[in-house]
């Protein structure tokens, strides 16, 4: 099959073998181009992220308790904003009820190393399984719901399972419980870290919780820009677009929207665990939090910019601000962060780093894939890096891989 000048080969689908634009392919003239994702600016970004993350990790050497619990909350935060923003921003699935695994994944931290006994850090791995496994009969039943009931359904299943576990006695009931101090000091690796920087119990948790956090936060990022390269990356653009188009084309709507809700329940379900280990106390109230799990992370992928992987890094930097500065305000801090959100959906739906990309034509993690080579009859790319591009062919296709 030939579009101008341009050879089609072979390509999947969704699963299907189907016409294809395929990577380095030949023009008509003889010339070859390839579909590509890097730029210049993604690859200074990739060099200089490598310094930054050894720099985080040296930095419990130098940094204060104090600066090491605001970073595990910033990490933390970052990890479930990057699972919603794949969820709402490229999944088109409005979650609201994200809080449903950061409770459970919470509360079988605590069942595995308090019930059973054991390593808290293996629990967290636990803890993650068993929120995925969690998600498999509560996305069969709000995959059957659209739009905004689908959001509600989410929402009703957060608070089953609140209501559940705070029925469980063993756990604490409806008030909580607090991790035992025995269990708290069996952390593996907490002795070594101890000696290593000559600090008590208590802060010698708080750094290795700090490089774990530090450790899930990068791992997502990463795990979620593979996810959105790949060529499920391209069944979820045109599942955002039309479902429809999608399943005309061969993409298994239905699959792949349970393998990205199942994915982010694990890693949300890990995110929780972790969180309330670094916290040694859990209550229902507080593990299932709506504004806590759910609201503030909405807030920080719009502001960022929903549907970019630079957005919930840039969301989640605004907020932390925010919150420093203005936390103190009670009540009127909240009025003060719908406010805000308010006025970015109207006037920069695309959020703050949509703005600086779209005037400056900069993508850090590009995810749409761009024809590079052949040169004569190509449009040539703004960014002035040397990638050209060919509308409708440059990734948005369904199944393009």
């Amino acid at each position: 099959m030939r579009i101008g000048n341009w050879d089609i080969g072979d390509l999947m689908i969704g699963g299907r073998k189907r016409g294809q634009i395929g990577f380095s392919e030949r023009r008509s003239d003889g010339r070859r181009f390839a579909a590509s994702t890097a730029t210049r600016a993604s690859t200074i970004t990739a060099l200089a992220a490598i310094p930054i993350i050894i720099l985080l990790f040296a930095l419990p050497a130098f940094a204060s308790r104090a600066l090491l619990q605001e970073l595990f909350y910033v990490f933390t935060m970052l990890t479930l904003a990057q699972l919603w923003n794949l969820l709402a921003g490229s999944a088109g699935l409005i979650s609201v009820g994200q809080q449903a695994f950061v409770g459970v994944g919470g509360y079988a931290l605590f069942a595995f190393a308090v019930i059973v006994g054991l390593n808290p850090l293996l629990a967290i791995v636990l803890a993650g399984i068993v929120a995925g496994l969690v998600s498999i009969p509560a996305a069969v039943i709000v995959f059957r719901l659209r739009g905004a009931y689908f959001a509600i359904g989410t929402w009703v299943v957060a608070e089953v399972c609140r209501l559940v576990l705070a029925q469980v006695k063993q756990l604490g009931g409806g008030t909580g419980t607090s991790l035992p101090p025995d269990v708290a000091s069996s952390i593996f690796g907490l002795d070594f870290v101890r000696h290593l920087f000559a600090v008590r119990g208590p802060a010698a948790r708080d750094i290795l919780t700090y490089w774990v956090a530090l450790a899930l936060a990068a791992i997502t990022f990463v795990l979620v820009y593979k996810l959105l390269r790949s060529r499920y990356g391209l069944a979820l653009s045109a599942i955002g677009d039309s479902e429809a188009a999608a399943e005309s084309v061969g993409v298994d709507v239905y699959r792949t929207k349970f393998l990205i809700y199942g994915v982010t329940a694990v890693v949300t379900g890990l995110a929780g665990a972790l969180i309330y280990l670094q916290r040694a106390r859990i209550s229902p109230d507080a593990a299932f939090s709506i504004v806590d799990w759910t609201a503030y992370v909405i807030f920080i992928v719009v502001i960022g910019g929903i549907g970019t992987m630079e957005g919930p890094i840039i969301g989640v930097a605004i907020f932390y601000l925010l919150q420093y500065y203005l936390a103190a305000l009670g009540s009127w801090y909240l009025i003060l962060l719908g406010a805000l959100a308010i006025l970015l959906m109207l006037f920069a739906p695309s959020g703050v780093w949509g703005l600086f990309a779209q005037h400056f034509d900069v993508s850090l993690f590009p995810v749409r894939r761009r024809l590079t080579g052949g040169g004569a009859g190509l449009k040539e790319s703004k960014t002035g890096e040397g990638t050209n591009t060919i509308p409708n062919l440059a990734g948005d296709q369904a199944g393009l891989r």
